[in-house]
């Protein structure tokens, strides 16, 4: 086993499956089924994946959730693939593309006739939101399809490894990983759930057909339905800095994709840029990991996240500098280290303050962007509102958006927590399902009760600029 693996861990207990090799290039690689081809490749310290086309610059892993470009290779033959949502299972050669990608002269689109699915509610997308969605949609008598790129449900959920704050009816002092085995086993006894794994929503027309495509089953899909839920969650902001785009830079969540869902081990010191929660957080679970946080950086004057969780990494001896950033990375083909720099009080630069530290590994917990394509390609109102993330669909108070049979939750909606994703998600799933079987005493009791809970959650004094995020894309329904 590489080094790059983690064989032992104080919470996580990996199940790789069975061993599957592949080439990469004329390399024979050593990987595992349950695993994707990048992490694989990471566990085999191959760091470079692709390079720019104009400057040959090199890149590495970025997101690991199939939202950007930065692990695209070819694979069996096809181009631009994401591998790092592409199981090791089925792949037996990989290469990294030199030169712009030439498709296939086969279209895989083209090369069977499209497959019909009917149902009464699409959810797109499987983390805390969709999970919510499709088991209050089902509960409630309405058919559903669920559908997530990744080779399994769960979303960000799968890969976190800490207790969650809250009530214990959303789950309270469980670890996230837990709490998505025990939605996922709910989902999987309901009769009136059909799940697809593998397959990814490319576009909306109107509320009553959706386009996909099945990886695994190289099927083209027409999915008709009456009700969509779409909880496609966010994707990782990036950050502008010297060097940025080196081997080894990626964001604190594609970390915990690769130590907490894959067992790898992304590199061996690192540098995390942001003390919020996910910062904090993720920090810690590098150190359980075994890898070494030489410091935190934060640009704020205070941390953003839970003093819980930075006393955390604080007793570890892991030092967190406040008004402080990033200036560079240095290596010549990964990392190699990393400048940090004070800021003063309007977050200018201090010459002189600079300090060098030797990391191969830099994590970026500064912030996400709804990843709410789909919405706007549709046709949905949407609104720049930056308290929430970006660019978000306007809606009403049970999360239909400007189109009818349109709804949103989680983070696609504004960047929240995951109680707040699982409440939206409810009241978006039985919403659905009132379109479907029409009034229900006890579906529409519950669904105010949920948006009580959520009302009351986001009364607390962390979340004053989510409230005034709110108050910019909350429509009345009864304009519409």
């Amino acid at each position: 086993m590489s080094a790059s693996r983690i064989n032992q861990h104080p919470i996580l207990n990996f199940k790789r499956g069975r061993k599957k090799t592949f080439y990469f290039e004329n390399k024979l690689i050593e990987g595992y089924e349950n695993e994707s081809v990048l992490a694989a490749l990471y566990a085999n310290n191959i760091r470079i994946l692709s390079e720019s086309k104009i400057l040959k610059r090199r890149r590495g892993a970025f997101c690991l959730i199939g939202k950007c470009s930065s692990c695209l290779m070819e694979v069996d033959g096809v181009p631009n693939t994401r591998i790092c949502i592409t199981p090791v299972k089925k792949v037996n050669k990989v290469r990294r593309q030199k030169s712009l990608a030439k498709p296939p002269k086969i279209s895989c689109f083209n090369a069977r006739k499209p497959k019909e699915i009917n149902t009464d509610v699409l959810v797109i997308g499987s983390g805390p939101a969709g999970l919510y969605a499709a088991i209050y949609a089902s509960k409630y008598g309405a058919n559903v399809v669920l559908v997530d790129e990744n080779p399994f449900i769960g979303g960000q959920l799968i890969k976190q490894t800490h207790k969650f704050f809250g009530s214990k009816d959303l789950h309270s002092g469980i670890r996230g990983f837990e709490i998505a085995k025990r939605l996922t086993k709910i989902l999987y006894k309901m009769r009136n759930v059909k799940i697809l794994t593998n397959t990814s929503v490319f576009g909306l027309y109107d509320h009553k057909l959706a386009g996909a495509y099945d990886f695994e089953e190289k099927q083209l899909l027409k999915i008709k339905t009456r009700q969509i839920v779409v909880a496609t969650g966010a994707s990782e902001r990036f950050l502008v800095f010297e060097n940025n785009d080196l081997p080894g830079i990626m964001g604190a969540g594609a970390a915990q994709t690769l130590m907490n869902v894959y067992g790898v081990k992304p590199g061996e010191n690192a540098l995390m840029v942001g003390a919020g929660n996910v910062g904090l957080i993720v920090s810690y679970q590098l150190i359980q990991a075994g890898v070494k946080v030489v410091a935190i950086v934060e640009a704020m004057s205070q941390i953003g996240g839970y003093l819980v969780h930075a006393a955390k990494v604080r007793r570890l001896g892991v030092p967190i500098y406040t008004s402080h950033t990033i200036k560079s990375a240095h290596g010549k083909e990964k990392v190699e280290g990393a400048t940090i720099i004070a800021l003063d009080n309007r977050f200018r630069e201090i010459p002189g303050t600079e300090k060098y530290l030797e990391v191969d590994l830099i994590c970026l917990a500064v912030g996400l962007n709804p990843y709410s394509q789909l919405l706007a390609q549709v046709g949905c109102e949407m609104i720049y509102v930056p308290e929430l993330g970006g660019l978000v669909p306007k809606r009403t108070r049970y999360q239909e958006t400007t189109i009818e049979g349109i709804y949103v939750a989680g983070d696609v909606s504004g960047i929240e927590e995951a109680s707040t994703a699982m409440l939206e998600g409810g009241i978006a799933g039985i919403s659905a399902a009132l379109k479907i079987i029409g009034v229900n005493d006890k579906a529409l009791e519950e669904r105010e009760e949920m948006i009580r809970k959520l009302e009351k959650i986001r009364a607390g004094r962390f979340f004053d600029k989510i409230r005034k995020g709110l108050k910019k894309v909350l429509i009345d329904e009864r304009t519409r």
